[in-house]
């Protein structure tokens, strides 16, 4: 079994090297790879990621900013696992949740787990209108797709290999999210969530999601719920 951690990265200079760190120390029980696709950098992201030289990473580079969900296809195309993990280059993640993120699927029991802030694990307190836009959109998602979700635009999915393999995939920003997660359901596959820690940054601290995105994601959900 192997696993491919797949990294997007846009102007994230002060915080991938210690991603990276702390994903490299982490013992998944398994050999894992990591695919960096730096999303168009222009903050000196793409020189801290040139002087990175260890055997089991590799880093793709986009010349202009194509988004989040672009820089995930990049990822997933050159991703040789049978596990795909998605990490955030920001440091609201904790890898160290990887062996609870992976159990249910090397146990038998799911095709894909999401990694759920609102379960009951530490996180920090940040935006009421942010957990309100978040519960939202997943309610509605939850509404189009029958799943009981309750974060589904959590950075933390795990795909098997298999199930990814036959997604196609169009969303080049944020609508990655609700995108994936209505056509796992449209393939039926068995969906687990767990709890992670979740540590969130303010924009100050470069967060980058933004209410646009949110409006964004309502045009997504009913998008891929109705039309192929």
């Amino acid at each position: 079994m192997k696993l491919s951690i797949v990294i997007p990265v846009f102007d994230e200079r002060n915080t991938i090297a210690e991603v990276v760190h702390r994903v490299r120390q982490v013992d998944a029980g398994m050999e894992k790879e990591l695919l960096i696709v730096d999303d168009g950098s222009s903050d000196g992201t793409q020189d801290v990621l040139k002087t990175m030289d260890h055997p089991e990473v590799r880093i793709f580079f986009h010349k202009k900013n194509m988004g989040k969900g672009a820089a995930l296809q990049t990822g997933f195309s050159n991703a040789g696992g049978d596990i795909v993990l998605i990490q955030d280059a920001d440091l609201e993640y904790d890898p160290t949740d990887y062996p609870t993120l992976l159990a249910p699927i090397l146990d038998g029991r799911a095709d894909a787990v999401y990694g759920s802030r609102f379960l009951g694990g530490p996180h920090r307190v940040l935006f009421f209108w942010h957990y309100v836009g978040n519960k939202l959109l997943t309610l509605l998602c939850n509404m189009f797709s029958n799943l009981n979700l309750s974060d589904m635009e959590t950075c933390y999915k795990v795909i098997k290999r298999d199930y990814l393999d036959r997604i196609t995939l169009k969303s080049k920003r944020f609508g990655f999210e609700p995108e994936v997660t209505i056509k796992l359901a449209k393939l039926k596959a068995k969906i687990y969530e767990v709890p992670i820690s979740y540590s969130g940054r303010d924009y100050s601290e470069g967060k980058k999601i933004g209410w646009k995105d949110g409006i964004a994601a309502i045009f997504h959900i009913l998008r891929f719920k109705f039309f192929k």
